[in-house]
């Protein structure tokens, strides 16, 4: 095995044709922070060639098990009625699947016609890629024996507009995503790389941002000594700033036609002299 390894060019990928090697190792996964791997494809939307044909923009990849299945009919219609707020983001959606292109634009054509969950008439204009031979799903470990071994899982790639991984989330086929949290993965990583600040649990846009953590003993006493009005410190490591993205609160006075309290109308009001009782007669 070791002399068939070292005249196989495809060993370290596994993704070279023709190598008897490659069928007794496993596909590499991708990593987060490495460039995504490159592939041509054909699409319902025409033959694409990524990630360069969608270079600065932040790409969602994901793929599903099959196409004509419940649970990816309701993601595809979610994804859909959402692509206008993933669009005003910068965000190119491209789907996969193992099934042929033929089987896409009958499903795709069938969506329209679903109605759920007040979604009607949804239209998907994102690429679905074609990937009968996995040869895509296979570079990306969206096919896992495990699971199955001719279909995909659910999984969702995060891709920056230099075409690195920054993220990536996989579920298993009886599972549908969350769309709020793929979108909040998007404003993350937006707004990671936009201020240079990381952002906690169950942040939320609006919501305060984390400094990153002082490199010195120096800067670590300065940041808890120095008092800012948009930051506060917890400990020399955890600091949170507020969102300079926020929208400043008003201040609001009571509603038109609510009664003030009680007590409020008793320091607020004007004070009426009480009136004397009359004089007895003597």
């Amino acid at each position: 095995m070791a002399d068939k390894k070292k005249d196989c060019d495809c060993c370290d990928d596994c993704t070279g044709p023709g190598c008897g090697c490659c069928d007794d190792c496993a596909p590499r996964m991708p990593m987060i922070g490495e460039p995504a791997p490159a592939f041509k494809a054909n699409t319902t939307q025409g033959p694409i060639n990524f990630p360069s044909d969608f270079e600065g923009k932040w790409i969602i990849l994901f793929s599903h098990p099959a196409d004509f299945t419940p649970v990816c009919t309701t993601e595809f219609m979610t994804f859909g009625s959402m692509a206008e707020e993933f669009e005003a983001l910068n965000v190119q959606l491209v789907g996969l699947s193992v099934d042929s292109i033929y089987a896409h634009i009958a499903w795709l054509r069938k969506i329209q016609d679903i109605k759920w969950k007040k979604m009607k008439n949804i239209e998907v204009k994102f690429p679905l890629i074609e990937d009968i031979k996995m040869d895509v799903s296979k570079k990306y470990g969206m096919v896992q024996s495990s699971v199955s071994d001719t279909q995909a899982v659910r999984s969702v790639f995060f891709i920056d507009p230099k075409g690195i991984i920054r993220a990536m989330i996989y579920y298993p086929p009886s599972l549908g995503r969350n769309f709020d949290e793929i979108k909040r993965v998007i404003l993350a990583l937006q707004k990671a790389d936009k201020e240079n600040v990381a952002t906690p649990a169950d942040w939320r846009p609006g919501m305060d941002v984390i400094l990153p953590a002082p490199g010195s003993c120096g800067t670590a006493k300065d940041r808890v000594e120095t008092k800012k009005e948009d930051q506060i410190c917890y400990d020399w490591f955890l600091c949170f700033r507020r969102d300079t993205d926020a929208p400043v609160k008003a201040k609001r006075g009571p509603k038109a036609g609510t009664r003030k309290s009680t007590a409020t109308a008793a320091k607020t009001a004007k004070k009426v002299p009480a009136k004397k009782a009359p004089a007895k007669k003597a």
